[in-house]
């Protein structure tokens, strides 16, 4: 197919003055094959088989980057998950030494996360699962690049309370342990997680997946944001169609280089996840695209409405451009890492329920948000709760990445920095929902489950 210039000057001011990049490219590696009666050899083959490939990574992630001109901005590994190969070696002791092990693997392969250390609890809890879920705070605590995740709810299980009610607990302890509780931002709770996700912090390998695949993000606030300026006078409809090529475009550029890049690797090419992930570069905001559509601030009366259209027109673009749109594609609405959230909570539009309600149109739900350290464990878990009910009663995947941030109240804010932005402190509804968690048990799958 033949390139014209004009195509080439669209894609090169996408890249200079939009943000348009290749946010990250994941290898899935399966670590299955590595478990060992002994643990000191268990380890070794673990950091052997995750540096090695991951060493290859890099490198063939820098080389198409000089070759196309298109920054890969994150490199990342995701693995088995974590629980399944740790079954004959469940001692909390052995969970962190075999994070570190990981941990080492990827620092020293020039790796930015690793995901997956996590487990699979939709339906029940193994010991391997507690165990996991125990050592966790001391695993963000003695690590730098270990994302863990849980899955608790899926539309044809229903809702694992049990596993929830865990999750409050542990969530609190990491937030001790770590600086400005930035351990809690390396952990996500899911209903219905894809296997094929390349984002953080909730990639992982799925037991479904090759012994390793390549699976490509690609992230365009800015691009979006840019042609929705240009068509401030059009109806609802045409401005659909606009973000939906412009889309088409951006896909078609990530699924090349991801093509390319998998074949270099001699690994199969998974999917490419076509998701607008804000970052707090300026510009680089989907608060600000849904701003442009007209509204005042996002949380105003209209958002809703309005995250929906763009997550269709995003989902509709990329199916358009490829066969292998996988992961979560479609719109990321996290708060600290969007300048244009951060700015519409602080000046009081957008609050945690609108924010819910938002999470029931965009691809993922609650994400990077701070609340008071003083929350009880029983609230946050039922935050968490209400969030992935959405999941499971409509058939999407949904998400909660949490931080309870020590000593701070509401009003507050809490710096990350780099890509984890600024977390203003949200405001939490106080009304206790104690008695009703601990019920536990389990939420039946709804009657949407019953399609076979």
């Amino acid at each position: 197919m033949t390139i014209s210039v004009e195509e080439v000057f669209e894609t090169a001011s996408m890249i200079l003055y939009q943000n348009l990049d290749i946010r990250t490219t994941t290898m899935g590696i399966n670590l299955k094959d590595c478990i060992d009666n002994d643990f000191d050899r268990f380890t070794s083959k673990v950091y052997e088989k995750i540096n090695s490939n991951a060493i290859r990574l890099v490198k063939e992630a820098k080389r198409m980057e000089l070759k196309y001109g298109i920054p890969i901005v994150n490199k990342r590994i995701s693995i088995t998950p974590v629980s399944l190969i740790m079954e004959t070696h469940c001692e909390k002791a052995k969970f962190v030494q075999m994070a570190k092990a990981m941990d080492r693997a990827v620092e020293d392969a020039g790796i930015d996360f690793i995901g997956g250390f996590g487990a699979i609890v939709h339906k029940g809890l193994t010991p391997s699962d507690r165990m996991l879920i125990e050592a966790l705070p001391d695993v963000f605590a003695e690590t730098k690049r270990v994302c863990s995740f849980l899955n608790v709810g899926t539309n044809t299980a229903g809702l694992n309370l049990d596993a929830i009610n865990l999750i409050g607990p542990m969530l609190k302890k990491t937030a001790l342990m770590t600086k400005d509780a930035i351990g809690c931002a390396k952990f996500v709770v899911f209903a219905n997680a894809p296997e094929d996700n390349p984002f953080m912090a909730g990639a992982f390998h799925g037991i479904g997946e090759a012994d390793m695949t390549l699976n490509i993000g690609i992230s365009g606030p800015g691009v979006v944001h840019s042609v929705v300026e240009k068509n401030r006078d059009c109806d609802l409809t045409q401005l659909s169609e606009v973000i939906k090529r412009t889309v088409f475009k951006i896909t078609r550029g990530g699924e090349l280089i991801g093509r390319e890049l998998a074949k270099n690797l001699d690994i199969p090419f998974g999917i490419v996840d076509i998701s607008l992930a804000p970052t707090t570069a300026t510009g680089d905001s989907v608060a600000n695209i849904i701003e442009s559509f007209g509204i005042e601030s996002v949380g105003a009366h209209g958002s809703t409405l309005a995250v929906a259209l763009l997550m269709d027109a995003v989902k509709k673009g990329g199916a358009m451009a490829s066969g292998n749109v996988g992961g979560l594609s479609g719109t990321f609405i996290p708060i600290s890492e969007d300048t244009g959230m951060i700015n519409a909570v602080k000046n009081g539009f957008l609050s945690l329920d609108k924010l819910e309600a938002l999470t029931s149109v965009c691809s993922v739900g609650l994400d990077m948000f701070a609340i008071p350290g003083d929350t009880p464990e029983s609230t946050i878990n039922a935050i968490i709760a209400d969030e992935l009910a959405i999941g499971v009663i409509n058939n999407k995947t949904t998400a909660v990445r949490v931080i309870p941030v020590p000593g701070m109240k509401e009003g507050e804010s809490v710096d990350f920095g780099g890509l984890l932005g600024e977390a203003p402190i949200m405001r939490v509804n106080r009304g206790s929902s104690a008695n009703f968690m601990k019920r536990g048990g389990r939420m039946p799958a709804p009657v949407t489950s019953m399609r076979n």
